[in-house]
């Protein structure tokens, strides 16, 4: 997260909130230091935005200030309100906490505003969170980081190879990786929550990633994905 979206993203929270919002509570919310909070108020400080509080306190943004208003639609506001509340189902904590923060930026921007958005998503066929961490094959995917697998397929049979992670696909009840696999010389897909093991192998592949990444594309036009009929593509 940079610190423009993190300074946003303060100011969101601080909108929403009703009472002293301390600094404990806004780094674990962002996931940085209390340090980094402090030195991020002096700075929203500095550029005058109304925000009262001291460090030990908490911290309130007077009431009459906003930001410019999302270029969208009301209907497309609602689109994405749901679109966000719907990320609760994937399993992964890291896109949960992105989409309850957007999730809040939406709603204040409807009629009513947050908490009177009068629609609502289930909490049913929630995807489980065995296996790898989404979150963190989320980011070797962005950094093209190299891993070493072990991995358990459909016939119970565990193997460990080198992959070069591509793209994360999530489905009703699982969640797909799909990888340039070292032991296959091919594209193969695996369900996160059979992956055992999961390793950096210090190798990079930066220079063959969107090249990959439009190879593996392609062939999802050619191939009939099945998730527990194992085919060609998934392991």
């Amino acid at each position: 997260m940079t610190r423009s979206t993190r300074l946003f993203d303060i100011i969101q929270i601080l909108r929403s909130a009703d009472a002293p919002v301390t600094a404990q509570r806004l780094g674990n919310e962002l996931e940085v230091t209390k340090r980094t909070i402090y030195r991020d108020m002096v700075a929203l400080q500095a550029m005058r935005v109304p925000i009262d509080g001291e460090a030990g306190v908490g911290y309130m943004l007077r009431a009459g200030y906003d930001l410019p208003p999302l270029m969208f639609s009301t209907e497309e506001l609602e689109a994405l309100y749901v679109g966000m509340a719907l990320l609760h189902r994937t399993g992964d904590p890291g896109l949960e906490r992105a989409a309850r923060r957007a999730g809040e930026k939406i709603a204040s921007a409807l009629p009513g505003g947050a908490p009177h958005v009068p629609l609502r998503v289930s909490g049913w066929n929630r995807i489980p969170r065995e296996g790898a961490d989404a979150e963190r094959l989320r980011a070797h995917i962005r950094d093209a980081v190299e891993l070493e697998v072990t991995y358990l397929d459909l016939k119970g049979v565990e193997t460990t190879r080198a992959v070069k992670p591509l793209a994360l696909t999530y489905h009703i009840e699982v969640v797909l990786l799909a990888a340039w696999c070292g032991l296959r010389q091919d594209f193969r897909s695996f369900r996160i929550d059979r992956i055992k093991a999961m390793t950096p192998t210090g190798a990079l592949f930066s220079d063959e990633a969107d090249r990959l990444r439009k190879a593996w594309t392609e062939t999802l036009e050619q191939e009939d994905w099945v998730l527990y009929n194992a085919s060609k593509p998934l392991e």
